[in-house]
């Protein structure tokens, strides 16, 4: 077994094609495994340098687990630690979804791929509801204050039907004011609150719209900026900007798209690849992709330092509690607006309570889960 000071950039981009070609679960599993193979079998990465890049994958926005990984190959070997951290982690699900993506539009017009995602659709929104209670967990726990925060957002991302980005700020400030008021609000607090070929991307970039590939650039760049927590957090965001902001997908589709996300593995916010390509074929894809995973990428290796260096702050903290109990709000908020359209007959609800009950009681494979609706869609569309 390589020490720590032994393995190189072929080692960790090994450990991470792997991880992300295997890696199911949703952040949450992702960042237990690496603390499994890392820290306890591989001994790549100490236990303080794991909670380090924990602590700052959860302070700064962006993916939890694709935040993590680059955190622990710069911690290991700098930016190219960084680098041979990312992408291998990303390539292996980038690939699988845009493989899917094509099949989907392909066949989108077909029975059998409605019967599929109508099976389907319930069990994602029971995944998205269980994926939001471990984010409320880890962040949380038993803080009223942060439950208000949660709560409110959670309402008011139904009721606006839309996910409300400013809330996210205002979230982080009331945090700061809540866990580190400054000198003037020192008030007691009411406890009750290129891995293919040039050529071919060249082509297909060229066959594409300029405009709409800036646009999803953009966008997505701004969507993983915003993801405070967890991947999740990107699908109240995404819901807002692909559905009724530019009118790129239906909600049907939308929904489509954050099931490949979860049950796919790695990152949940490989989304971003399924709903470019259905916008702009395979440069939509790639251009989703790298726009959703470049600012995490950039905070880990341009701010990841200052980070560590107060993010121990109260300030900091501060913010941070009130972002992510405000993310976790969107998330089931969002949940709650998607489910008005996929929960539509008995049948559907069925599934999803019976998919809920099984995520609440029993520990089971997503895949299979989402295998299993798929075929019960299969079923009980043919029987409407």
């Amino acid at each position: 077994m390589k020490t720590r000071d032994e393995i190189g950039l072929r080692d960790i981009a090994g450990y991470f094609l792997r991880l992300g070609t295997l890696g199911f679960g949703g952040p949450i599993a992702l960042a237990g495994y690496m603390q499994r193979d890392l820290v306890e079998r591989r001994g790549w990465i100490t236990q303080e340098e794991y909670l380090e890049g924990l602590a700052v994958a959860q302070t700064m926005p962006g993916p939890l687990a694709a935040q993590l990984a680059m955190w622990l190959g710069y911690v290991r070997k700098g930016f190219w630690g960084a680098v041979a951290a990312a992408i291998p982690f990303i390539l292996p699900p980038f690939v699988i979804v845009t493989v899917v993506a094509a099949v989907y539009v392909a066949f989108a017009g077909s029975n059998v791929i409605q019967a599929l995602f109508y099976g389907v659709g319930p069990t994602v929104i029971a995944l998205i509801l269980r994926g939001a209670w471990k984010l409320l967990k880890i962040t949380v726990k038993s803080d009223r204050r942060l439950w208000t925060i949660f709560a409110v957002v959670a309402l008011v991302t139904f009721v606006v039907r839309s996910e409300v980005a400013i809330m996210f700020v205002l979230s982080g400030f009331v945090g700061v004011l809540l866990y580190a008021p400054p000198a003037w609000a020192r008030l007691r607090a009411a406890p009750g609150l290129l891995p293919f070929g040039f050529a071919n991307v060249v082509a297909a970039m060229l066959s594409t719209d300029p405009n709409v590939l800036l646009q999803l650039g953009l966008f997505f760049f701004k969507a993983g900026a915003f993801t405070f927590g967890s991947g999740l957090a990107i699908v109240p965001f995404l819901q807002q900007g692909v559905v009724h902001d530019y009118g790129w997908l239906s909600e049907r589709e939308f929904l489509d798209a954050v099931a490949m996300g979860m049950i796919t593995p790695g990152p949940v916010v490989i989304t971003a690849v399924f709903v470019g390509y259905l916008v702009a074929g395979f440069s939509g894809g790639l251009i989703a992709g790298i726009g959703v995973f470049m600012p995490p990428f950039l905070m880990v290796v341009l701010f990841g330092p200052l980070i560590m260096r107060y993010r121990k702050h109260p300030a900091v903290q501060g913010f941070t509690k009130g972002a992510t109990a405000a993310a976790a709000g969107a998330i089931v908020g969002a949940a709650g607006v998607i489910a008005t359209q996929v929960l539509v007959d008995v049948p559907t609800v069925a599934i999803f309570a019976v998919a809920f009950l099984i995520l609440w009681r029993f520990k089971v494979s997503e895949p299979v889960l989402v295998g299993l609706s798929a075929l019960a869609g299969l079923v009980l569309f043919t029987q409407r």
